[in-house]
């Protein structure tokens, strides 16, 4: 793993955060919350998905293949990750 990939699913994960707290507004952290969630969320994603498909995606860190599972991974974990948080902190709120 280099820094771009990295910083591919870091940014990547913050606009899913950011994307799903748009359209789960019960579940939204707000616009900093959002991006934080996202953002771990994006470099847990965007490393488990680097690690499934690491063997069929051997072109390097600049190989289109690689760049979209990143963005993809990236943009999901931040999604998942912000929409759990989020449950969370409802489920606390009650």
């Amino acid at each position: 793993m280099d820094i771009a990939t990295l910083l591919i699913q870091l940014i990547s994960g913050a606009v899913g955060g950011n994307v799903a707290g748009g359209l789960l507004k019960n579940l939204s952290l707000g616009t900093v919350g959002n991006s934080i969630a996202g953002i771990v969320g994006g470099g847990i994603g965007g490393q488990i998905l680097e690690q499934v498909f690491h063997t069929a995606v051997a072109g390097g860190a600049y190989d289109p293949m690689n760049i979209l599972t990143q963005i993809v991974g990236g943009g999901v974990g931040g999604g998942i990750l912000m929409a759990i948080v989020g449950a969370i902190r409802n489920a606390m709120a009650k």
